[in-house]
């Protein structure tokens, strides 16, 4: 897969919208989604691919076949990056994850409550209410893109670290304003 970051494009919320439709109708009950990653950011540049986020009780209530049936491919992917430092169980960075198989999204799956279900929320928060660091994360994300477009463990090699970083002063800025997971969108 190459990399190339696009300019912001007003389209991606309405392909998230259009991909939450097909989601629902698969997801367990009680599940909810929540579009993540750069895609839902306003006015960030973004690999166009659509990240969302199914919050569900349980992993074992996920039906691979019905996610398939509504156009997704289940991944080997079941775990999350563990920021460097942090002692975390397995299972707070336990996950499903799926690709679709029409418009390029990534579905995460990911269980209420863990730690992995509250990073990408308050990462995603913490960049939409800061543009400063929404612009540089933007500006790192370009450069690499340029730089090691073909090498894709590489892109993520320094991109995961950098979230690390950015996540430092969410975390600080969650415990300032009280931030809470939002409704589902």
């Amino acid at each position: 897969m190459r990399i190339e970051i696009k300019e912001p494009q007003q389209s991606w919320i309405e392909d998230f919208a259009a991909l939450k439709r097909a989601i629902m109708r698969a997801a367990p009950a009680g599940a909810y989604l929540h579009h993540i990653g750069s895609t839902a950011i306003p006015g960030l540049p973004a690999k166009d691919i659509i990240d969302i986020q199914l919050t569900v009780n349980d992993l074992a209530d996920v039906d691979v076949e019905a996610f398939e049936q509504v156009g997704f491919e289940h991944r080997p992917i079941v775990i999350d990056h563990c920021p460097p430092g942090a002692e975390l169980a397995e299972g707070e960075l336990c996950k499903a994850f799926y690709r679709s198989r029409g418009r390029p999204a990534n579905l995460h799956i990911r269980e209420k409550g863990r730690f992995n279900q509250r990073y990408s929320l308050l990462c995603r928060d913490f960049l939409r209410a800061h543009p400063t660091a929404a612009n540089a994360y933007a500006l790192i994300k370009q450069r690499l893109a340029q730089r090691f477009a073909d090498d894709v463990d590489f892109y993520y090699d320094i991109k995961d670290p950098v979230f690390d970083i950015i996540m430092d002063g969410a975390n600080e800025w969650a415990r300032l304003i009280g931030w809470s997971e939002p409704p589902a969108d």
